[in-house]
């Protein structure tokens, strides 16, 4: 005989009340509706003034060269006056390492707000975003033409919306390679069919990435493919500015009319009208608490104060808060890791200016010929070198070059030279014993190049000396 195990339906939910999917839980595209408010204005803010420079900047002039080029087939890479050479590369490091520290400074300080408004992906599909509200309407506009069957009507309006795209990530790519090949020539050539096939394969591949990561991934981008919402978790505390829900006000949430007592019928200041999650551009629900596809846009904050004014409400249900505050406490400022990520922000800062500041303007290599050393029609014993300099200022210079005083040895070359802006120069010579016997082989041989212009700004360069044995 089989002992059976009784049986009993639960109810999990109310029928009354169905479970509500948010956009993102539901899948297919993400309909934002249109909204205003203070983080909207500074997200366009933000938005323009990095649009200004990322457009801009690579059509000004600087003394009759493009202001910032990034010259790969010269190895040269202008910056407004200044110019870095792969010997410079170490600069370039160190700018990486003080942006990777700035933006964990202020991951901790106020969690994703580099996603939600300085980010590219987020950006341009705000971009994106705008030129569908144009072209297919408003968020239940569009909607209702995604459920519509294909017509003319729809036909162009889709048109009209991928055409933009496409233009919009067509002059992105133009912009972004034009920092990399002259941007006036490059749309000359783009305009006249007569690009190389390498710049054109690079235009379409940004073209194609701009297109495809913020008109189709969108969210997708931010959710599952950008390490970035992975790690910022550990990196958030209890006192971290994150978008919040504030419950203990909002709830229990629902529909009243506005002249209603809503207290005295048991609710909050949350009359569950989803504007937040209409306008979240990544479609999650900020009451479910904080996600990973938020990017701490503050969209969500904007539509919230809007319903909250209309209603006659305090502003502030949704908003930047912290967990220490939403429980009561205060948010603490001046806590141990914020202040060792500004305390390395401004040691970093502080070096890189120096090391920038004292960047050596010459550039000298010694390379050292295969051969051991020959002795020549005195008798005497030379090793035969090739130096490289090179000048990294934007003007013409003349230059010494020498032995470091102080060595047996005496240098046959040519001792002045005039080398123009950014000129690479590569200089035979050779190098004689004077003064026997050399004691030790190999020994040290040190070059010097100074600037006949300026005494101090000089160089040196060190290679060995072989001589026979007994020399």
């Amino acid at each position: 005989m089989t002992d059976l195990i009784p049986v009993r339906a639960v109810e999990t939910n109310d029928p009354a009340k169905p479970i509500r999917l948010t956009p993102a839980q539901a899948g297919g595209p993400i309909h934002t509706r249109s909204f205003t408010g203070r983080f909207r204005n500074l997200r366009l803010l933000g938005a323009g003034l990095l649009f200004l420079l990322f457009f801009g900047t690579a059509w000004i002039d600087w003394n009759g060269r493009q202001a910032v080029l990034w010259d790969l087939e010269n190895r040269q890479f202008h910056i407004f006056g200044a110019t870095f050479w792969p010997q410079d590369f170490i600069l370039l490091s160190a700018i990486l390492i003080i942006a990777a520290f700035g933006l964990f400074f202020i991951t901790v300080l106020a969690g994703r707000v580099w996603c939600g408004y300085a980010c590219p992906q987020s950006v341009w599909t705000w971009i994106f975003m705008r030129v569908e509200q144009i072209t297919e309407g408003d968020r239940g506009q569009r909607i209702k033409l995604d459920a519509a069957p294909w017509s003319l009507q729809k036909l162009a309006r889709r048109s009209a919306k991928h055409g933009l795209w496409l233009a919009v990530s067509l002059v992105t790519a133009l912009a972004f390679v034009g920092y990399f090949t002259p941007v006036r020539q490059l749309t000359v050539d783009l305009a006249t069919f007569e690009v190389g096939a390498t710049t054109a394969f690079w235009v379409l591949f940004f073209t194609a990435a701009t297109y495809i990561n913020a008109g189709w991934l969108r969210e997708k981008v931010c959710r599952d493919m950008c390490p970035y919402s992975r790690f910022q978790s550990v990196m958030f505390d209890s006192d971290t500015l994150v978008i919040s829900y504030d419950a203990a006000r909002g709830e229990p949430r629902g529909p009243r009319r506005k002249d209603a007592d809503y207290k005295a019928e048991g609710l909050g200041d949350c009359i569950d009208c989803t504007m937040c999650v209409q306008v979240c551009p990544t479609g999650i629900d900020i009451r479910d608490g904080l996600q990973l596809e938020c990017i701490g846009c503050g969209a969500c904050i904007d539509a919230c104060d809007s319903v909250m004014d209309k209603l006659g409400y305090a502003r502030g249900l949704v908003r930047y808060s912290s967990e220490n505050e939403l429980a009561g406490g205060k948010t603490h400022w001046l806590r141990p890791r914020l202040v060792g990520y500004a305390a390395m922000l401004a040691v970093m800062i502080g070096a890189f200016a120096w090391a920038l500041a004292e960047r050596p303007l010459i550039s000298l290599d010694v390379t050292r010929d295969r051969g051991l050393f020959r002795e020549n029609a005195l008798g005497q014993i030379e090793n035969i070198y090739s130096l490289k300099i090179i000048n990294k200022t934007q003007q013409p210079q003349r230059y010494h070059l020498g032995l470091v005083p102080g060595q047996p040895f005496r240098l046959n070359g040519p001792s002045d030279l005039s080398l123009a802006a950014g000129e690479i120069l590569e200089v035979p010579v050779s190098v004689v014993l004077e003064r026997e016997p050399l004691g030790r082989s190999p020994a040290p041989v040190s070059f010097e190049v100074i600037n006949l212009r300026d005494g101090s700004e000089r160089v040196e360069a060190g290679s060995t000396f072989i001589a026979p044995s007994g020399r």
